[in-house]
């Protein structure tokens, strides 16, 4: 999931059947994906809805002639083997002579696929979806692409290319064009960073990191968190996991702009973001989750971003499996995680958190509540981590997995899982979470502080601090006015 420079994010969710829907009635503004960014992968049909990926006036026209088909094939077929043998010359031989700036923008995109470890590159399509422009095609194109070590699965995407037969061999077409705005924002197509622009690609034990000329100098320190990262979220998860994981970390916010359901709306809002890459249009199955990090944390080395990256992995080694979950849920535990590694007196909350804490909570968060205005999402974030402590502290951690495989049984109630799995209603949780945070943040206060919860002791966090904090990485970035450390304990 997302975090923000004053408050968590909430990442967007993946293309999922109907009975996945319960996310998408929780957060105000879903529609599609957490996908790829939260990746964008709708529907069942070529291209995502009932209408043929051509418009009704260009499918109406004559099927394409067998050897204009043909030809499309031997070309597609050129250009897959080209990238996956790393010919360059063959590469470029399949472009057309006449579109320097498509040849340029082809060959920056041949080089950056050159770098990625691919298990798979292929195409396909359906000649009822070539349109006749003059002498040329137009195609609607399904890429297959997997990232070795990485993907479970090929990612299948689509685009529009535009063709042209060569000079002197009117059987061998040569591509002309790679862009129909007109199309791609019909058809919702949302590029990856080597789509974008030239990338540079850095590799770590089980982490594939993406940059850009901008940000590869910090390449080496992003690397070396995410590895820790690993390392950490591995020891705190009760199952395995795939361990590997791609991460982006670019220089500009063109990519996270292109994020469908973008928490907040604004890049500017998150520090990072997960988000799982569907494996193709109407497929609720993930390939793969991945990472990314807003340019400003590229500087941010340190525990700060370390956390940032705990929370970020602990959502890609969970995958699918906190889906269902209620956001407090799925993103407390992240929280909850990610502070493992930090020493307990170095732990902070949020100054918004631990002030609705004092003033009393009326619920567990909502899942608007973590993509709201102003310092809604910050409360949330906390409330929801010190919900996780609270369990873990009071019941076991293995509480906590036993709430998440609970919350994954079609039509799970609240209130009923909750009852069931802790005895608690939601908000005698809440309560009571409230009342741990502030008896372990603020001075002088016992366990008798906060708002009243009955006579049940709030129970004890994991980790003992002290102090009074400043902002996590999940939460705000600007410790003067939106954070507290532990108390001292005397």
């Amino acid at each position: 999931m997302p975090t923000t420079p004053s408050e968590r994010s909430l990442r967007p969710h993946r293309p999922r059947s109907p009975r996945r829907s319960r996310r998408s009635r929780r957060l105000a503004a879903r529609v599609a994906c957490w996908a790829l960014l939260a990746g964008a992968l709708p529907a069942c049909s070529l291209v995502g809805g009932d209408e043929d990926p051509a418009t009704s006036a260009e499918a109406s026209g004559p099927p394409a002639a067998a050897d204009v088909v043909a030809g499309l094939r031997r070309a597609l077929e050129r250009r897959a083997d080209a990238v996956r043998r790393g010919d360059r010359r063959a590469f470029a031989a399949g472009l057309a002579r006449r579109t320097p700036q498509v040849r340029e923008q082809q060959l920056t995109w041949f080089d950056n696929l050159a770098q990625l470890p691919l298990a798979e590159l292929g195409y396909a399509f359906d000649r009822q979806n070539i349109v006749r422009r003059g002498d040329a095609y137009w195609v609607v194109v399904e890429q297959s692409m997997q990232l070795a070590g990485y993907d479970d699965q090929p990612v299948v995407s689509h685009d529009r290319f535009l063709f042209r037969p060569a000079p002197r061999n009117e059987r061998r077409m040569l591509l002309a064009s790679v862009t129909d705005d007109a199309w791609e924002d019909e058809h919702d197509v949302r590029p990856q960073p080597w789509d974008l622009g030239p990338v540079q690609v850095r590799g770590g034990l089980g982490v594939l990191g993406v940059f850009d000329a901008g940000s590869v100098g910090s390449a080496a320190g992003v690397i070396a968190s995410v590895e820790r990262g690993i390392a950490d979220v591995s020891a705190a998860l009760p199952e395995p996991w795939r361990r590997t994981v791609v991460v982006y970390a670019l220089s500009s916010t063109q990519f996270l702009q292109t994020i469908e359901e973008l928490p907040g709306g604004d890049p500017e809002r998150l520090d990072g973001v997960a988000f799982p890459v569907a494996a193709g249009p109407g497929q609720a199955a993930a390939a793969a989750t991945r990472f990314a990090l807003h340019p400003r944390m590229l500087a941010r080395s340190g525990p700060q971003r370390d956390r940032l990256v705990r929370h970020e992995l602990v959502h890609v080694a969970l995958g699918e499996r906190d889906d269902e979950a209620p956001v407090w849920l799925s993103e407390g535990i992240a929280e909850y995680v990610s502070v493992r590694p930090v020493d307990p007196a170095d732990r902070v909350v949020a100054e918004a958190a631990l002030g609705r804490a004092v003033e009393g909570v009326d619920g567990l968060p909502v899942g608007e509540s973590f993509t709201a205005a102003g310092d809604a999402p910050v409360a949330s974030y906390g409330l929801s981590w010190w919900v996780c402590e609270y369990v873990a502290g009071s019941f076991g951690e293995e509480a906590l997995w036993a709430l998440l495989d609970a919350f994954g049984s079609p039509g799970a109630d609240e209130d009923e899982v909750l009852t069931r799995v802790l005895g608690l209603t939601a908000d005698q949780l809440a309560d009571r979470a409230a009342r741990l945070m502030v008896a372990t943040f603020v001075p002088g206060a016992g366990p008798g502080s906060g708002p009243e919860v009955g006579d049940q002791d709030p129970g004890a966090p994991s980790g003992e601090p002290s102090g009074v904090s400043s902002p996590s990485p999940s939460a705000p970035a600007r410790p003067s006015s939106s954070a507290l450390r532990r108390r001292s304990a005397s």
